[in-house]
């Protein structure tokens, strides 16, 4: 072993977690189950009602590395206290709730190692239900949604247009890293829950290079607990979180002169995203700061139907603006 670790440099395995012991512990045990063997794992609790330190002392393995915040943070903050922990020569992000395939590590970081052009390698990604079993439909869906399905095998020297356009990497759980190449402070605390596509952008503009491993070497869990498929309020509270932090996102892409060739497509999710802000402020009924997004939204789009429902409906007296949205009492 010590041998071995001699030649594979170290990777910083990082778990931010929050509230789900029992997904916490899976995602923990995929981790330390990797062929690769020379690893730190660093896992920071966002002071969830239930600590899990006893599920990290059940290992029993010294590579685990375990913070617990005193407060909530907020799942931001958390993940940034993650990489700046992470003393690995790379590093991957693994949510509490996903899984790895044990060879993740042992096919991407040697891609790496033969190549020092690359600030990353990312993998295709199979779709989960809470049980963990693996949802095939979901998983094609999934697959062909970002483009890796006709997504080129190797190096993509430019890769602009799969990382911001098709979105095809997944820098958040199914890539890894060369760390001390991205300054984590610069990352705003203005990026929220889209700091992956915030992280994916600053990879992009790093002068250098992506791999892409066709091999589904990761496990998504789509499940209740995740934002997109909440209900209600929460799901309001979700789609308002969302669309702020791709407003950010989307005009700091269009502010960028070294993305120009793609302003029109920022132009219009950054659009998309003021509608999508309204409706959220709608549902709770928050009218006055709906109906400022929404017609932001109309007046510098072509005609956009959801655009347009959605600002009618903000002068639409509110019960029947509540029943049309689905809102209850």
């Amino acid at each position: 072993m010590l041998q071995q670790n001699v030649k594979q440099p170290l990777v910083s395995v990082v778990i931010p977690t929050y509230n789900r012991p029992e997904y916490l512990k899976q995602a923990i045990a995929s981790a330390v189950k990797q062929n690769y063997q020379n690893i730190e794992i660093i896992v920071s609790d966002n002071c969830s009602p239930e600590n899990p330190q006893q599920i990290i002392e059940s290992f029993g393995d010294s590579r685990i590395k375990f913070w617990r915040h005193p407060e909530n943070v907020g799942m931001l903050a958390n993940q940034m206290h993650t990489f700046k922990m992470a003393s690995g020569k790379y590093l991957a992000s693994l949510h509490d709730d996903d899984l790895w395939h044990e060879d993740f590590l042992a096919k991407l970081v040697p891609i790496l190692e033969a190549n020092q052009d690359l600030i990353l390698a990312f993998c295709d990604q199979y779709i989960i239900d809470n049980d963990g079993n693996i949802n095939e439909i979901g998983t094609e869906e999934n697959t062909r949604g970002f483009k890796r399905d006709i997504l080129v095998s190797g190096i993509h020297q430019s890769f602009i247009n799969i990382g911001l356009i098709d979105k095809s990497i997944a820098t958040a759980a199914s890539c890894v890293i060369r760390n001390g190449l991205i300054d984590w402070d610069s990352i705003p605390p203005e990026v929220g829950g889209m700091w992956d596509l915030y992280l994916t952008y600053l990879c992009c503009i790093s002068g250098y290079s992506a791999y892409y491993y066709p091999e589904r070497l990761t496990y998504y869990r789509a499940h209740a607990q995740t934002d997109t498929m909440l209900s209600g309020s929460r799901n309001a509270n979700a789609k308002i979180r969302k669309a702020q932090s791709e407003i950010f996102c989307y005009k700091t892409f269009i502010e960028d002169s070294r993305l120009q060739e793609f302003h029109t497509y920022f132009q219009a999710k950054w659009l998309e995203a003021h509608t999508t802000l309204g409706i959220g402020l709608l549902r709770n009924q928050q009218i006055t700061a709906a109906r400022s997004y929404l017609w932001q939204a109309f007046k510098k789009q072509k005609l956009n139907l959801r655009t347009l429902v959605a600002l009618i409906l903000s002068f639409t007296p509110q019960p029947l603006a509540n029943q049309l949205l689905g809102v209850s009492k």
